[in-house]
């Protein structure tokens, strides 16, 4: 099931931690980049209307990939968010990264998730 903008967590600092500390689950987390693409469920065609989405993401997912599970579609994530714009984990977050124990990909890819959502906010807000 596809959640709506009304069920997905709001862009907050608190949400970001909780993305990190891995207290929400990675559909929730896939859904929420989903919805900030532009990517929208057709509940009655139960298609993917994508009318919202860049080119540059609707060329390599028709469909919205899974960001947590997909190392490529991560990958384009990280490069979609501009070198200015990298560090805003550390810079707005105070995220000093995970220890090498702590390390894998999954929390990897939760990191770069949290950093597009900041990335998506700064540009949203102009």
């Amino acid at each position: 099931m596809v959640a709506t903008e009304s069920d997905l967590p709001a862009l907050t600092s608190e949400t970001f931690w909780a993305i990190l500390d891995e207290k929400i689950p990675d559909e929730t987390v896939n859904q929420m980049l989903w919805h900030h693409l532009g990517y929208r469920f057709d509940e009655a065609s139960q298609t993917w209307d994508v009318s919202q989405v860049a080119d540059v993401w609707t060329e390599a997912y028709p469909e919205p990939p899974d960001f947590i599970g997909s190392r490529p579609a991560t990958i384009k994530l990280t490069r979609s968010i501009p070198k200015e714009n990298k560090q805003l984990l550390k810079e707005e977050l105070g995220f000093g990264g995970y220890t090498v124990d702590q390390l894998n990909p999954r929390r990897t890819r939760r990191a770069t998730a949290v950093n597009w959502f900041l990335n998506y906010l700064k540009q949203s807000q102009g």
